[in-house]
């Protein structure tokens, strides 16, 4: 299956006759071929390096990437966990993933979600939130009507919007709500992004997510975005480039080196650990998310599991290792008046995804945030 990126304008007979050129970057894949010349994309091969570049421009080549060529994981349609949350059931794969290279992208703190791109089961162009994954009830908005019948208030004001200026593309896509173009500013959930200069376009978008589905959005399979979509003309498109730091084990692959050791380590302390099943998991974090909702600190001892509560500890504190290890080049960001360093990231690869964020900073904020509660 293919994935292609067109450059059908949203409003042809609004668009202006000379569009801002717009460059698409995957840096993980193989190479198959050029594909039909059906669609307007421009490709560009350096046998020096695996970065390929795609302008949404008419007159030449569609990119065609099968995403089994990605070397990272694909997953359903799901929420992404924490690191330390998911070892209570006995699964050490974060362990893994953290020792292997992988995919490392920031984590914008934007909402609603959007999801948008063609419908596999009518062939059109769609916009919507995350209910288009929906089992039983469906808003996937193929009009403007279909909006106004699915959605209300700020939603459908936005939703309204993106349906006029996102780019049309035959792939799926999901991201994060920033907000409308104008101004320097934006805070549309917890944290707040300062940009360097007036935002013009219309909207924007930091989109992270892009999905193959056969035939229905329901059986969707979410892929990270190992690739940058730059802006339009209309949309400004925000997936800042994140980096990561290492000292002097630094063995030229992108991944955490300087965890190597205390990894190590937590793969022995494991051995003495009584893990749960996932009914007890689920049980065990609604507690431990109480104590960041809180303010209040997780101490081992006061759990009747203190051992794997002790390991909960020791692997949080590596994310917050692996936190203290990236970089990115995105807005300014602040949680009121204090400056951070952003949501946090998501790193993946063939051992998962996971999500790295500050869980007493951001996620205690966030489920105090009147707006949205969730972590």
């Amino acid at each position: 299956m293919t994935v292609d990126i067109r450059a059908t304008p949203p409003n042809p007979v609004s668009m202006p006759s000379v569009l801002r050129s717009v460059t698409l970057v995957r840096t993980s894949f193989r190479r198959t071929g050029l594909g039909s010349s059906v669609c307007g994309t421009v490709l560009s091969f350096s046998p020096l390096s695996s970065v390929t570049v795609c302008g949404w421009h008419s007159g030449t080549r569609p990119l065609d990437f099968p995403p089994q060529t990605c070397n990272t994981n694909s997953m359903k349609n799901k929420h992404i966990e924490h690191p330390e949350d998911s070892i209570l059931t006995g699964d050490l794969r974060v362990l893994d993933l953290l020792r292997t290279e992988g995919h490392l992208s920031v984590k914008m703190d934007g909402a609603p979600a959007i999801v948008w791109g063609k419908n596999p089961a009518t062939g059109n162009f769609f916009v919507g939130t995350k209910s288009v994954f929906n089992k039983v009830k469906i808003k996937i908005n193929e009009s403007h009507q279909d909006i106004d019948a699915n959605h209300t208030g700020n939603v459908a004001t936005i939703l309204h919007k993106c349906l006029d200026y996102l780019p049309q593309t035959d792939g799926i896509f999901q991201g994060d709500f920033i907000g409308f173009g104008g101004t320097d500013e934006y805070t549309p959930n917890t944290i707040t992004y300062q940009f360097d200069d007036t935002v013009e376009e219309e909207i924007i978008v930091a989109p992270h997510t892009y999905y193959t589905a056969e035939s229905d959005l329901r059986d969707a399979i979410a892929h990270p975005m190992n690739f940058t979509i730059t802006d339009t003309f209309y949309c400004k498109f925000v997936k800042p480039l994140a980096t990561i730091a290492s000292g002097l084990y630094d063995d030229g692959l992108k991944r955490f080196h300087d965890l190597d050791d205390v990894i190590s380590f937590a793969r022995v302390m494991a051995q003495d650990v009584e893990f749960v099943s996932d009914k007890e998991a689920t049980l065990i974090k609604q507690e431990l998310n109480s104590c960041i909702r809180e303010n209040r600190p997780v101490i081992a001892s006061t759990f009747m599991n203190e051992k794997l509560i002790s390991f909960w500890l020791l692997v949080k504190s590596i994310k917050e290792d692996a936190i203290y290890l990236c970089r990115n080049n995105g807005p300014k960001a602040y949680i009121g008046q204090t400056p951070i360093g952003g949501e946090g990231y998501v790193y993946s690869n063939e051992y998962g995804t996971f999500k790295l964020v500050n869980r007493e900073q951001f996620s205690y904020a966030n489920f105090n945030n009147s707006k949205y509660a969730t972590v």
